[in-house]
């Protein structure tokens, strides 16, 4: 039963990948034998992020396709209820009840979140809401226990000019998304890169948020100052790039996990991430994983200049974009050595291996450099402003923010002082430097018995990675060996196998466990969370992978609507399309979590991960406590 049921799971798989669009050739960039479809056009180099982002989005909006409508709503309503709920968060009881009136409009996502909530505090369904007639007071002082003001030490620059009281409500209702890194985000936005440490947070996220407040946000300049609008901005910007995101990340499970319904479960996790909150406030992560995953779908799509472009945007967002040209580099050693395996066969021809080798160099060669252009650029830039001669910059700086630099330490820039150490190394590189001195990132720098705490906060996710490597390697153990470098015969036959164990995901499998490894060794390890979940399709693929391999009513509907396995009898999960509401018979993960009390143990967790994560982030990270 068991193999008749996996082999109706792949052919499922097989189907949904079909029905998406996507051909059995796969992606002729990572593979000779792979071929998608011609791309209909590129973006030119010159576009900016934003540019491309919309452009993107157009695409994808106008690709008939319900599962990807759904991701695209499910994302939509998720973003909305982020945002409504940071707001309730921040904000007093009295304000919370109309927030909590417009959450409703979102069901069924609010009853969800609400019941889930009052099932992990053993409430059952009985959450308490909060009537008219029970005093302010009391409820003010209950939510205050709850989660009380915290005053943290971190990068908190005056705000010049004084707020309005329009700036006054912008940041009331706004403010809990402006915490943390948040501040040097706004900051570098509005100031530009003034103090030596702010180097650490690259400039096209910054950027994007200055365009959008100077440019669509202008007609709002005679009511809201500059901060203001960077912080409108950031809530734009974000939920766009969130939602983009998600749809690129279905689309590169389309044609990575062949399994439609796989990457369409796996794009609805990436809606309530456990990096949900870093999603919603002014932090590069949405902007980075819209870029990345982009990036990603277009490489399995055969567009190599395209993808090349959007890496090298990613990699001036975040340095860990950097890594990213390892797909690349893989992509050609791939090609080169397929090459031969499909050359050898009766009457063909090889070119001579030197042309072949000069034609793989000469790609790669270019392609990484400009995936490190940005990065280089960005290094030199510092260098010039930091370590040249002074130009008396330090006149036109408000005298509180030269007061900062003196009571912190900050070294301002173009000062005719003292310059920094790292200037005068041999290869001058400030973001090594800041890491170094100001946050003590380096090799096991951060194992010590006070940081258990936040060893505890990123376990789930180091688990949950290293878990999918185990799982992936012990499904592929040839196949991990030979480095992916090897014609498998059911490819050779033209049928590649289906889902997260696939031979496909073996690159993407390598990249997030170098990332989990060098997160977990050389970084603040809580930052693991929205590190990986920004970064790399496996959490959600992998996630997606045991909600799958555990939930058999998963499989009661085909690609084309046909059973393929009988839901267990008693459950509720089979229920009829019509019993979920509007929109809920298409989206398995309100199935799933309608019937949280009846999923496997495992389900529970990784559903409990997810949601946990998303609240508990939220809840911490608007009152400045912190948070991974």
């Amino acid at each position: 039963m068991g193999g008749v049921a996996g082999s109706a799971r792949v052919r499922s798989c097989r189907e949904g990948a079909v029905a998406a669009g996507w051909s059995r050739r796969g992606s002729r960039a990572l593979s000779a034998q792979f071929r998608f479809p011609k791309p209909e056009g590129e973006l030119p180099w010159h576009q900016g992020a934003t540019e491309a982002a919309f452009k993107l989005g157009m695409e994808l909006v106008n690709r008939q396709d319900p599962y990807l409508r759904e991701v695209v709503r499910s994302a939509v309503c998720c973003r909305a209820l982020t945002l409504l709920l940071q707001a309730s968060l921040i904000l007093n009881r009295r304000c919370c009840s109309v927030c909590c009136s417009l959450l409703k409009g979102f069901s069924p996502w609010y009853h969800l979140v609400r019941h889930e909530l009052a099932a992990s505090v053993g409430l059952g369904n009985r959450l308490p809401m909060w009537r008219g007639r029970r005093p302010a007071a009391s409820r003010e002082a209950v939510f205050n226990l709850l989660i009380p003001d915290h005053a943290a030490d971190a990068f908190s620059p005056p705000r010049l000019p004084e707020p309005g009281a329009w700036d006054l409500l912008a940041e009331r209702l706004l403010g809990g998304l402006a915490r943390w890194d948040a501040e040097h985000f706004l900051f570098i936005a509005e100031r530009g890169y003034l103090y030596e440490h702010n180097c650490a947070f690259f400039p096209l996220y910054p950027l994007s948020l200055r365009a959008v407040a100077e440019g669509a946000l202008w007609p709002l300049q005679p009511l809201l100052r500059l901060r203001s609008r960077l912080l409108l901005s950031a809530v734009l910007l974000n939920s766009l790039f969130s939602v983009l995101a998600a749809a690129a990340l279905y689309e590169l499970g389309c044609g990575v996990l062949r399994c439609r319904r796989a990457a369409f479960l796996a794009a609805l996790l990436f809606c309530i991430s456990p990096a949900n909150v870093f999603m919603a406030a002014a932090y590069s992560e949405s902007m980075f994983a819209c870029l990345a995953f982009s990036a990603m779908w277009r490489l399995e799509k055969g567009q190599s200049w395209l993808s090349a472009l959007l890496f090298s945007l990613a990699s001036g967002v975040r340095a860990n974009g950097l890594v990213n040209a390892g797909f690349f580099l893989y992509s050609c050693t791939k090609c080169f050595a397929l090459g031969f395996q499909v050359g050898s066969g009766p009457g063909r021809k090889l070119s001579p291996l030197w042309r072949q080798l000069l034609s793989v160099a000469s790609s790669a060669v270019v392609t990484c450099a400009g995936i490190c252009l940005p990065f280089v650029l960005f290094q030199y830039y510092a260098y010039v402003r930091f370590c040249g001669p002074g130009t008396g910059l330090e006149l036109d700086v408000p005298k509180p923010l030269r007061q900062l630099a003196l009571d912190k330490g900050y070294h301002l820039a173009a000062t005719s002082g003292v310059k920094p150490t790292w200037c005068s190394q041999r290869f001058p590189v400030v973001y090594s430097y800041i890491q170094d001195v100001y946050w003590n990132v380096g090799f096991l720098r951060y194992f010590e018995l006070r940081q258990v705490p936040n060893f505890l906060l990123a376990l789930p996710v180091t688990f949950l990675g290293f878990w999918a490597a185990g799982t992936y390697v012990v499904a592929n153990p040839r196949h991990c060996l030979t480095l992916g470098l090897e014609r498998r015969k059911d490819e050779q036959e033209g049928k590649p196998r289906a889902g997260f164990c696939c031979p496909a995901v073996f690159v993407y499998v390598v990249h997030a466990t170098a990332l989990l490894l060098f997160g977990f060794f050389c970084m603040h390890v809580q930052v693991l969370t929205r590190f990986l979940g920004s970064s790399s399709p496996v959490l959600y693929w992998f996630s997606a992978h045991l909600l799958q391999e555990h939930e058999r009513w998963l499989w009661t509907e085909g690609a084309a609507g046909q059973t393929a396995v009988p839901p267990p009898t008693g459950s509720g999960l089979g229920a009829s399309p019509g019993s979920c509401g509007t929109g809920a018979a298409a989206n398995p993960l309100l199935r799933l979590l309608r019937s949280y009390p009846l999923v496997t143990p495992r389900s529970k967790c990784v559903l409990g991960y997810f949601l946990a994560y998303w609240l508990l982030g939220l809840a911490l990270h608007c009152n400045f406590l912190p948070w991974t």
